[in-house]
């Protein structure tokens, strides 16, 4: 499979750019700030004592700054849910990159541990460098009492360092794809760590143990000065004689000029006063207080706009372990392709989870749903109590009516890459398994009505273990499915079902599946056949290609939404990863 630059470009162009503007502002962040602390005059007499470790230290720190700024902004959700949808952002290659938030999010966080492990170690040479150099002759300057001092866990900065290395490694270490996927509860509660890491970062930052000269001018650095050898009683350097030869032992009269600051010859410089020397003002706040008050008040925002529990109408039980949950709230709002977190405070006081939307509200009807996957042991409990007051009943009853289910909270709705399924002239949508529900909501709102949105064809892919799982939506493909061909588009929809594991032919069980069993194949899709097929049905056109399912159909999409073909057909690749 040749490479298509074309396609390429569309798909990775956007994403490279932006991440090779990250990795020069970084670099130039290090450069500039370890070349100010390497040769700045102001920090003469702090890199004579503490040497290279100044330098990787401080360095290392802006691009702490930088990236600590930034690795919040990806989880301002409501923000980039806003941008999504909204005309700001009137640009399809931008709204795309948006998707890229997660990625960007782990991407700041990876840099952030490498970078603490760099500016620990630097600042670890540092305390023995203070401890070793200690300066008598400029007392201000140190940050021990005392040659030989440990000072490490003596200072603020020292002990919240300690503190916050410790706070990174269990976040870092629950971020792990393993423990996510065996106990999201660590990983969730590690997680929300990263506020006593920003609150640690603003009092390790206020310790004030590095120092600058202020006074350049009367005292440039390296000069030497007559008073204080005056009063030190030292021999006058032969070289001082030579340039001021009335110069005498006795004190400078109160009315004599104090010599000039930068009067030097190729040996010296004459100073008239001492180095004074002052903390820095601490300016991480000013890095991380923007984003840290946006995510602040976002996450009370979506507290206040989620403290009302939803009603809870029907509990549908599904074949292959999925339970449907169909509710309402008021003024709530949502596109196709979103998704919501719910919170059960009977299932867990803290922990709550995205779940996509698989039903929408409209303006005919104000209910909305989503399938979950039992599959851990929130969803395992949150399902018990659910079956527990319904009784595996799927009857749906009037509001009025409706049984005591346990109070649940709704956040979002959130952006998500398939919101844009609708914005293409022709989408490819697949998915695997579970990876259907965005794609659920797709397919009931065009059942609403289609020819308001800009697509008129899509392709629907959906690979399956198990010929169970296609009945969980089985309904809404075979209703979309006579819907159009009552209104004479059969070719707007193409339905192909997968059955990927299976000892012979199957079929969805109900005599009103029969469109749906024509379309049931049994293996695996042959993605490049399709990928053929399908841009030689589409010449020049540019298609949207939506993946929702196990990593190895998406590698396999992406890389052949990046070959060429020989139709003039372009694919643009979105996915979503469930994992």
């Amino acid at each position: 499979m040749a490479l298509s630059w074309r396609s390429w470009l569309a798909n990775e162009g956007s994403k490279h750019l932006f991440l090779f503007f990250w990795l020069s502002l970084n670099v130039w962040l290090f450069g500039k700030t370890f070349l100010l602390y390497n040769q700045g005059l102001q920090y003469y007499y702090l890199h004579q004592m503490l040497g290279l470790g100044l330098c990787v230290s401080r360095a290392s720190a802006s691009v702490l700054n930088l990236n600590c700024c930034l690795v919040l902004l990806p989880m301002c959700r409501v923000l980039l849910a806003f941008l999504r949808g909204s005309q700001k952002v009137a640009s399809k290659k931008t709204r795309r990159l948006l998707d890229k938030s997660k990625t960007f999010h782990v991407t700041c966080g990876v840099t952030i541990c490498i970078f603490s492990v760099l500016h620990v170690a630097a600042h670890l040479v540092n305390a023995l460098n203070f401890s070793e150099n200690y300066n008598e002759e400029f007392v201000t300057l140190n940050a021990a009492n005392y040659r030989g001092e440990v000072i490490m866990f003596l200072l603020v900065p020292g002990l919240t360092g300690v503190i916050m290395v410790l706070v990174l490694f269990l976040m870092c270490t629950a971020s792990t794809y393993a423990i996510r996927v065996s106990n999201y509860d660590i990983f969730w509660y590690t997680h929300n760590l990263f506020f006593v890491f920003y609150m640690l970062l603003m009092l390790h930052v206020s310790g004030g143990v590095l120092k600058y000269q202020t006074n350049l001018e009367e005292h440039p650095p390296g000069c030497f000065n007559p008073n204080k050898t005056l009063r030190q009683n030292v021999t006058v350097p032969k070289a001082f004689e030579e340039l001021f030869p009335d110069y005498t032992a006795e004190p400078f009269p109160e009315d004599l000029a104090v010599p000039e600051p930068f009067v030097q010859n190729s040996f010296m410089r004459v100073c008239s006063a001492e180095p004074k020397f002052q903390s820095h003002f601490p300016e991480t706040w000013l890095w991380i207080s923007g984003p840290l008050c946006l995510y602040c008040v976002e996450r009370l925002y979506r507290y206040i706009r989620s403290n009302k529990p939803v009603t809870i109408t029907s509990v549908i039980s599904h074949p292959s372990n999925v339970l449907e949950v169909r509710m309402v709230k008021d003024d709530f709002e949502a596109r196709p392709g979103q998704y919501v977190i719910l919170h059960c405070p009977r299932v867990s006081a803290l922990e709550s989870h995205p779940f996509t939307l698989t039903m929408c509200p409209t303006d005919t009807k104000a209910t909305f749903g989503v399938h979950l996957k039992v599959v851990g042991d929130w969803t395992e409990r949150f399902r018990d109590l659910l079956l527990l007051h319904s009784n595996q009943d799927t009857e749906i009853l009037p509001i009025f009516q409706q049984r005591r289910y346990p109070k649940l909270y709704v956040d979002g709705p959130f952006g998500s890459p398939f919101e844009e399924s609708l914005n293409y002239e022709v989408s490819l949508c697949v998915a695997g398994g579970i990876g259907v529900t965005p794609f659920a909501s797709v397919l009931n709102t065009l059942l609403d009505g289609w020819k308001c949105y800009k697509l008129r064809r899509l392709y629907f892919i959906w690979v399956c273990r198990d010929i169970e799982s296609f009945r969980w939506f089985a309904d809404l493909l075979c209703t979309l499915h006579n819907k159009l061909w009552q209104e004479n588009r059969p070719d707007y929809i193409n339905i192909q079902l997968y059955l990927s594991q299976t000892d012979g032919i199957q079929k969805i069980i109900g005599e009103k599946y029969q469109a749906l069993n024509s379309r049931l194949l049994i293996g695996r899709p042959r993605w490049k056949l399709l990928f053929d097929d399908i841009a030689k049905c589409n010449r020049r056109k540019t298609i949207g290609v939506f993946c929702c399912g196990p990593n190895k159909i998406s590698k396999i999409l992406h890389k052949l939404s990046n070959s060429s073909n020989s139709y003039g057909t372009r694919f643009e690749y979105n996915k979503e990863s469930f994992s």
